[in-house]
Protein backbone atom coordinates (compact mmCIF):
# COMPACT_ATOMS: atom_id res chain seq x y z
CA UNK A 1 0.00 0.00 0.00
CA UNK A 2 1.58 3.30 -1.16
CA UNK A 3 1.90 6.00 1.13
CA UNK A 4 -0.64 8.91 1.99
CA UNK A 5 0.96 12.13 2.87
CA UNK A 6 -1.35 13.89 5.87
CA UNK A 7 -0.38 16.75 7.61
CA UNK A 8 -1.12 16.55 12.03
CA UNK A 9 -4.22 18.76 11.30
CA UNK A 10 -5.29 17.20 8.82
CA UNK A 11 -4.76 13.45 10.02
CA UNK A 12 -6.17 14.90 13.70
CA UNK A 13 -9.65 15.93 11.99
CA UNK A 14 -10.08 12.67 10.30
CA UNK A 15 -9.65 11.04 13.83
CA UNK A 16 -11.19 13.32 15.84
CA UNK A 17 -8.22 13.52 17.76
CA UNK A 18 -5.54 16.89 18.71
CA UNK A 19 -3.20 17.55 16.51
CA UNK A 20 -0.65 17.64 19.13
CA UNK A 21 -1.16 13.66 19.72
CA UNK A 22 -1.26 12.92 16.45
CA UNK A 23 2.48 15.01 16.54
CA UNK A 24 3.77 12.77 19.56
CA UNK A 25 3.08 9.67 18.17
CA UNK A 26 5.77 10.80 15.89
CA UNK A 27 8.23 10.53 19.40
CA UNK A 28 6.12 7.49 21.05
CA UNK A 29 5.20 5.17 18.71
CA UNK A 30 7.54 6.24 15.54
CA UNK A 31 4.77 7.00 13.08
CA UNK A 32 6.07 7.30 9.87
CA UNK A 33 7.23 10.96 8.59
CA UNK A 34 7.22 11.22 5.19
CA UNK A 35 9.00 14.98 5.01
CA UNK A 36 8.48 18.56 5.77
CA UNK A 37 7.62 21.02 3.78
CA UNK A 38 8.18 24.55 4.91
CA UNK A 39 6.88 24.40 8.74
CA UNK A 40 4.22 21.37 8.08
CA UNK A 41 5.51 17.57 8.59
CA UNK A 42 3.63 14.99 6.19
CA UNK A 43 2.93 11.94 8.21
CA UNK A 44 1.29 8.45 6.42
CA UNK A 45 -2.18 8.42 7.00
CA UNK A 46 -1.74 4.62 6.94
CA UNK A 47 0.32 4.36 9.69
CA UNK A 48 -1.44 6.92 11.82
CA UNK A 49 -4.77 4.68 11.37
CA UNK A 50 -3.17 1.91 12.37
CA UNK A 51 -1.68 3.00 15.33
CA UNK A 52 -5.63 4.82 15.96
CA UNK A 53 -6.74 1.19 15.66
CA UNK A 54 -4.71 -0.25 17.61
CA UNK A 55 -5.21 2.25 20.84
CA UNK A 56 -8.94 1.78 20.03
CA UNK A 57 -8.73 -2.13 20.08
CA UNK A 58 -6.86 -2.33 23.12
CA UNK A 59 -4.32 -3.93 21.09
CA UNK A 60 -0.07 -2.46 21.79
CA UNK A 61 0.77 -0.62 18.94
CA UNK A 62 3.58 -2.50 17.11
CA UNK A 63 7.03 -0.97 17.27
CA UNK A 64 7.79 0.40 13.76
CA UNK A 65 6.35 1.55 11.03
CA UNK A 66 7.38 -2.01 9.22
CA UNK A 67 5.82 -3.98 12.18
CA UNK A 68 2.36 -1.77 11.79
CA UNK A 69 2.76 -2.67 7.83
CA UNK A 70 2.77 -6.00 8.74
CA UNK A 71 -0.25 -5.77 10.55
CA UNK A 72 -2.50 -4.31 8.04
CA UNK A 73 -1.25 -6.85 5.73
CA UNK A 74 -2.55 -9.40 8.36
CA UNK A 75 -5.42 -7.76 8.96
CA UNK A 76 -6.94 -7.11 5.20
CA UNK A 77 -6.16 -10.54 4.46
CA UNK A 78 -8.12 -11.44 7.27
CA UNK A 79 -11.16 -9.18 6.36
CA UNK A 80 -10.66 -10.55 2.55
CA UNK A 81 -11.16 -13.99 3.42
CA UNK A 82 -13.86 -13.13 5.59
CA UNK A 83 -15.95 -11.71 2.93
Amino acid sequence: MDPEPITAADAARRLGKDPATIRSWGSRYGARKLGSIERRTYYDWNDLATIDGCMARGENVPDTAEGRDRLRDTLRTRWQNAA
